[in-house]
């Protein structure tokens, strides 16, 4: 979030200057505007950071603090509104000078490191840490300011590989993961929330009975379904997340987000909960992105074993499906009889498909169900017409003179053509035999190369 503003820009400049001025004539003058970029809010016995003695000895006005709170600088794939704020007002031209309290507070990526360099050595940029040690104005300030990103980027590094460590520990350990998402049924210390848990458990015997995953989503929403009496009405599970969360942030005096509406479920939702075996009381570890299992819904891979008796992992929580249970739901699930679409996209389903074109325009034809139409002029032909091409083709193949029409071998005389071949490498060696005695010049040689080389693979294609 942005911190609170030590002064509009727009009103300082107004103020400091009267109409008529510009941003040119402002930098003509004593005074530097600046900013403050912080990834947290500073706490309140660091006092007020416009009273720096840094900006006071400078003379220069922070105009705006930036502040991301608790948002990475060293990942390239995360929004930092902040940041991006800082960025693109100082491309407008509206700050000179930029103060952050080190510089791996401003970022961590050392590509995104240079363009600020570039811009303090191209453009006068003046960035400085809030104790002023370090100044991307001095070379040592650029040394320094490039050793400390990439100490604070191989520190994300290690950082990362530390916690997947720990996580893999947990999890062979048999202890509940708390980060992320909390799956229905658990709060976030792996407590069993009954409510909950009736409704996942109402899921499993359902798919056990054979009840399909949409019967199951739309009673979920609150729709009656006949033979699914023991699965409760049961909001949105991101919807109570959210809810949670912002309860949270109202304690905490920040924000809330936005709660999602209360839309019924969607049947795709449910592989995350009919798949995990967390709810058998399986201890689980995902696997690295890219190094895990094809089917993102099919979590048997996931499932942490003993390496002695290769048995899964018992976690250290109240299962809320008895584990028999959970397999023969993934035994139904695994079963070829529950694929809705058992034919691959690309296969042609129609055998005019891309083939057929209209006998009035000669425009290609369209298929709707088991018609084809042509688009261009609206002929539309009816069923059937299938089963007629098939006929003719059938007929024709059944012909005496289909032989004729099948292209022909090559029938030439396979002993003559490797004769020729060695009579043609006969000469050449000759030739090359001539040449090196010295009977031959080099454009003798040439000659018969260029006559003779190209004569064997012609006759070998």
């Amino acid at each position: 979030m942005l911190h609170s503003a030590l002064g509009g820009l727009r009103a300082l400049r107004e103020k400091s200057f009267p109409a008529g001025s510009s941003v040119s004539q402002s930098r003509r003058g004593s005074r530097r505007y600046s900013v403050l970029t912080m990834r947290c809010s500073p706490p309140p016995s660091w006092g007020d950071p416009s009273s720096s003695t840094l900006r006071s000895r400078r003379g220069w006005t922070v105009v705006h603090t930036y502040v991301d709170q608790s948002i990475s600088a060293s990942k390239k794939d995360v929004d930092r509104p902040g940041y991006d704020a800082m960025v693109a007002s100082y491309e407008r031209g509206e700050i000179e000078a930029i103060i952050c309290w080190d510089f791996d507070r401003l970022t961590r990526q050392p590509a995104q490191l240079e363009e600020w360099i570039d811009r303090a050595e191209q453009h006068g940029l003046k960035l400085v840490t809030a104790n002023g040690d370090a100044d991307l104005a001095t070379d040592g300030g650029r040394i320094y300011a490039r050793i400390k990103a990439a100490v604070a980027f191989s520190e994300v590094e290690r950082k990362g590989a530390r916690q997947s460590r720990a996580q893999r520990q947990r999890a062979e350990q048999g202890r509940w993961c708390s980060g992320g998402v909390r799956p229905i049924g658990y709060t976030s210390a792996g407590e069993v929330i009954p409510s909950e848990a009736e409704a996942v458990l109402g899921i499993y015997r359902a798919l056990e009975r054979g009840n399909s995953m949409r019967d199951i989503a739309r009673a979920l929403s609150g729709s009656d379904q006949p033979g699914l009496p023991d699965i409760p009405t049961t909001p949105r599970h991101m919807h109570t997340v959210v809810k949670e969360r912002n309860a949270r942030r109202r304690a905490a005096g920040q924000a809330e987000k936005p709660v999602p509406g209360a839309q019924p479920w969607a049947y795709t939702s449910l592989h995350s909960i009919v798949r995990n075996p967390v709810y058998a009381g399986y201890s689980t570890y995902k696997k690295a992105r890219g190094k895990g299992v094809k089917d993102k819904y099919i979590r048997h891979a996931n499932i942490v074993r003993d390496p002695d008796t290769n048995e899964p992992v018992v976690g250290q929580w109240e299962p809320i499906v008895p584990p028999d249970l959970w397999w023969r739901v993934q035994e139904e699930l695994d079963s070829p009889d529950r694929l809705t679409n058992k034919e691959r996209r690309n296969t042609r389903r129609h055998l005019g498909s891309g083939l057929y074109v209209c006998d009035e325009c000669g425009q290609p034809m369209r298929t709707h169900s088991d018609r084809y139409r042509c688009a261009a002029c609206g002929l539309v032909r009816s069923h059937g017409v299938d089963d007629f091409v098939l006929a003719v083709i059938r007929a024709r193949l059944g012909r005496d003179d289909l032989a004729d029409l099948l292209p022909q071998a090559n029938k030439g005389d396979v002993a003559s053509i490797d004769k020729e071949l060695s009579d043609l490498r006969a000469k050449l060696a000759r030739v090359q035999a001539d040449y090196d005695e010295g009977l031959l010049e080099a454009r003798d040689l040439k000659r018969a190369r260029d006559r003779y080389q190209p004569l064997p693979r012609r006759a070998t294609a």
